[in-house]
């Protein structure tokens, strides 16, 4: 495999762009290499700019769960950008695209869109202290929502990747009202949330946990979570920019049957344009301006090109047996890893929720951040490099996804797995 032009690219990017990229985790550097410059994309495949083809696993960090430029998105785009690319002014895709999006997401009442998962929940944050008048948010260590300066406390993603503890910049002032607690944990929940001292506004989770790789909730959690949180009048937010009709049509609230008071997204709902968007009960959203006092606004949000992306997404989501094909996809591939590792002796465990999954380095069970945290970022990333030297792309982090689309066909799946066998036999020795 030749990768001079990515090389040449990204040593140039590297004067230009802090760390040759704009977002942490895709310089590599957990892996123990440099990233591959991506060309173009179609399918289940994205071509390099030095010609090398790669099954893809990230699917652009989950919301191509279609596959790259779906000829239907695609059609909708050009047929949006035609007319033109931002008005800054409502349109008719906008009240599409809410229409559908409530309909399909059971606790969404009214939605606000926006252009990032990040803007989404740091409105929602604000709309949660502004509701109930109090200060402090609970999240989870591990989950990561954003980049806003109250959800660097514990974070997961790029920043394990990167073992940064927090972020400088961030004032001692902001963060002293984000509490952390472990994901899982029943008993610390109970406790935390019934300490009236705290003065908590809202609790903020990743209903599945995808930010330090993917960790579903243990049976009852979600539910001790629901029925604390109504008791004490604590706003429930639930983070499904990446469970958003990732999981089902109507998210992780759907499949699990638990109602939160406000719902964050992203991802799938723009079709692979930048988007995001936070919705929920229609007393707490009708706080919003201009119908209330909490401010909130973007110059692009609702950009035409994203609403036609995201229309055309949910469409063809709705299709009979859109999720029976996928999820039948993802448990055969799991369960042939799974083989695969029990073949070669390989310490690994792998979770799975829906279509995305991921593979931990560990002999663990992986329940929560600590768990996550014994994982072999060392040895991920030799697999990684081996993976990506036989042209699968998977995502270059221990603690991330890997996505299965619908346009991963059954030979590519079967590609992966020979490639996995070849790269377990390797590292067995």
């Amino acid at each position: 495999m030749i990768t001079d032009k990515s090389a040449g690219l990204f040593q140039k990017a590297q004067t230009l762009i802090p760390g040759g990229v704009n977002s942490p985790v895709r310089a590599c550097k957990s892996v123990g290499c440099d990233p591959v410059f991506i060309e173009r994309a179609a399918g289940s495949k994205i071509i390099d700019v030095d010609g090398n083809s790669y099954v893809d696993f990230v699917c652009s960090w989950g919301p191509m769960i279609l596959g790259h430029n779906h000829p239907a998105v695609v059609e909708a785009i050009q047929e949006a950008l035609a007319k033109g690319t931002s008005y800054g002014a409502p349109t008719p895709l906008e009240v599409e695209l809410a229409e559908m999006v409530t309909e399909a997401m059971p606790s969404v009442e009214k939605v606000r869109f926006v252009n990032s998962g990040t803007e989404a929940t740091m409105s929602a944050i604000r709309l949660a202290r502004g509701y109930t008048g109090r200060k402090a948010v609970v999240k989870f260590d591990g989950c990561y929502h954003g980049h806003a300066d109250a959800f660097l406390v514990k974070a997961g993603s790029g920043v394990i990747t990167l073992g940064i503890p927090g972020s400088p910049g961030v004032p001692d002032d902001i963060v002293k009202n984000t509490i952390s607690i472990p994901y899982n944990d029943e008993a610390t929940l109970e406790k935390t949330l019934r300490d009236q001292g705290l003065d908590i506004a809202c609790i903020i989770i990743e209903p599945v946990a995808a930010n330090m790789g993917v960790i579903p909730p243990k049976d009852g959690f979600l539910q001790k979570l629901r029925a604390l949180t109504a008791e004490l009048g604590i706003v429930l937010i639930f983070d499904e920019v990446i469970t958003g009709f990732r999981l089902s049509f109507g998210g992780a609230q759907s499949a699990f049957n638990i109602m939160p008071d406000l719902t964050c997204m992203g991802k799938i709902i723009g079709g692979g344009l930048p988007v995001g968007a936070y919705g929920g009960k229609k007393d707490i959203m009708d706080m919003i301006a201009p119908d209330g006092p909490v401010y909130q606004a973007g110059t692009l949000s609702g950009n035409p090109l994203a609403m036609a992306a995201g229309v055309a997404t949910l469409k063809v989501l709705q299709e009979p047996g859109f999720y029976v094909r996928l999820e039948e996809k993802a448990v055969s591939y799991a369960d042939e890893l799974k083989r695969l590792a029990e073949k070669y002796s390989m310490a690994t465990t792998l979770n799975r929720a829906g279509s995305a999954m991921t593979c931990f380095f560990t002999s663990g069970p992986v329940t929560d951040f600590a768990s996550a945290m014994k994982a072999d970022a060392e040895k991920y990333g030799i697999f990684y490099r081996e993976m990506l030297s036989q042209g699968i792309y998977l995502a270059p982090s221990q603690f991330e996804a890997a996505f299965i689309s619908d346009a991963h066909s059954s030979e590519d799946l079967e590609l992966a797995l020979e490639k996995t066998e070849w790269s377990f036999k390797k590292m067995a020795g």
